[in-house]
């Protein structure tokens, strides 16, 4: 499933943000490492066992990352689903692929 909707994003105009991997790695596997971060996870495994129009709900113990916050946001647009992340700090709502964050990260 995650492989699926990374595929609807880039033909959306998704590009990763690799600025957040810190490993000293090629490019190449930097954007491997970072379509598998755990909240993109999350996201797949509930649009692909929940019906549609199902919000979406993720906790996490660590910051979203800027790539993850572009991700959830292009992925409440083209699927259609509220989802909702909450991160050490904040709740971030993406709905309609706006933030109501107001892209603050």
């Amino acid at each position: 499933m995650l492989v699926e909707i990374m595929v609807k994003l880039r033909d959306e105009g998704y590009v990763p943000e690799v600025g957040s991997v810190l490993h000293d790695i090629e490019e190449e596997e930097k954007e491997g490492a970072i379509v598998r971060y755990s909240e993109k996870l999350a996201v797949a495994f509930g649009i692909a066992r929940t019906s549609f129009g199902r919000t979406i709900r993720i906790a996490k113990n660590l910051r979203v990352c800027r790539d993850c916050h572009t991700v959830m946001k292009m992925i409440s647009k083209v699927y259609g689903r509220e989802i909702v992340v909450r991160d050490r700090s904040w709740f971030h709502s993406f709905r309609d692929g706006f933030r109501s964050c107001r892209d603050y990260w």
